[in-house]
């Protein structure tokens, strides 16, 4: 019935309240009497006890293994779990992937290749996993941030707590780091890479990967500079998803038609547009203005969406199109409502 402290107590307040009469076990049964009630509490604390002594062992159990230099997890591609009782704990490696993880780690760290050519290799050689699965793009740099493959770990993750595993390691140390350090800076570009406003809101209507946006600039005649802003699909699902791309001003103008088409209760507008009215006369009475009030039924709130896409802020169109997040599709420069 209860598994920590915090639910027992629900349980017998609800015997206080009544609304539970009796609780009836094989051997039991507990009613809205102080003797029952404490039977009751003694029983669910013996269970949380039993329950948290588990969890403390199967902890030193791992961290015993960990000591032995035993892997205390699945084997990561490139290694395959030892199925020998006696040898219990050990992963060997895979004879079959072990040269491709190597040769990852070498085309990053020697030739300079980023997490995604590396991934659109894998695909182009139809590497799988031991359970006949191809690799994702999150997998590949996992793979690469992963110490075990030139013999240490740490567990748990982030602890401090290093140890020597007893396996053989695929890579030397020196080349991992010059991978790590490689995939670091790549990944680091790409988390301070340029916000856009309608990026993570669609998702490609072939493949169903995200929607990314990206800046391209053109210089003109006259001497200066025209920044073009294009959305496309990540190709995260299919490298080779020819979805094609859309420019930002031909995808507003499809979602200001797209709005026309809608109701107001699915654009979802009524409790943001609310809490604009009510933040701007919190604003007006602490300056003292008196100005006439405005009545939530009174505003067009397509016409507020519509004008909230052309001349809003980033945050703002997102704010507008976050109720219609992952319904948004986006495919041969054509964005529909599913």
């Amino acid at each position: 019935m209860s598994r920590n402290a915090g639910d027992l107590g629900v349980i017998v307040d609800l015997l206080d309240q009544k609304k539970i009469v009796e609780i009836r076990t094989f051997t039991q049964k507990f009613t809205n009497n102080p003797n029952e009630k404490f039977l009751l509490m003694i029983l669910g604390a013996q269970g949380k006890l039993e329950n948290d002594q588990k969890g403390v062992n199967v902890k030193r159990g791992l961290r015993a293994k960990c000591e032995q230099g035993l892997w205390p997890a699945p084997a990561p591609i490139g290694y395959l779990n030892e199925k020998r009782t006696d040898r219990k704990g050990y992963i060997m490696v895979d004879p079959e992937r072990s040269p491709v993880v190597k040769e990852m780690f070498e085309h990053v760290g020697r030739d300079g290749w980023s997490g995604r050519k590396v991934y659109k290799w894998l695909r182009e050689i139809g590497f799988k996993s031991q359970y006949g699965k191809p690799l994702w793009l999150s997998n590949v740099y996992k793979i690469l941030n992963t110490p075990l493959y030139y013999g240490e770990f740490e567990y748990p993750v982030k602890s401090g707590q290093w140890y020597v595993s007893k396996h053989t390691p695929l890579i030397t140390k020196a080349l991992f780091e010059k991978a790590h350090e490689k995939i670091k800076s790549e990944r680091a570009l790409n988390y301070d890479s340029k916000e856009f406003a309608f990026t993570k809101l669609m998702r490609c209507k072939f493949c169903g990967s995200g929607v990314t946006a990206q800046e391209k600039f053109k210089k003109l005649k006259s001497g200066g500079v025209a920044k073009y802003i294009y959305y496309g699909c990540t190709r995260s699902k299919d490298l080779y998803c020819k979805s094609g791309y859309i420019r930002e001003e031909e995808l507003v103008t499809q979602l200001l038609n797209l709005i026309d088409t809608m109701s107001i209760d699915e654009l979802g507008l009524r409790k943001n547009l609310k809490e604009e009215i009510e933040r701007h006369e919190r604003f007006n009475t602490l300056l003292g203005m008196k100005t006439e009030k405005v009545k939530l039924h009174d505003v067009d709130l397509k016409n507020y969406a519509k004008h909230t896409l052309n001349n809003g802020s980033q945050d703002e169109k997102r704010l507008v199109l976050s109720h219609l997040k992952d319904h948004l599709l986006l495919g041969e420069k054509m964005v529909a409502l599913v």
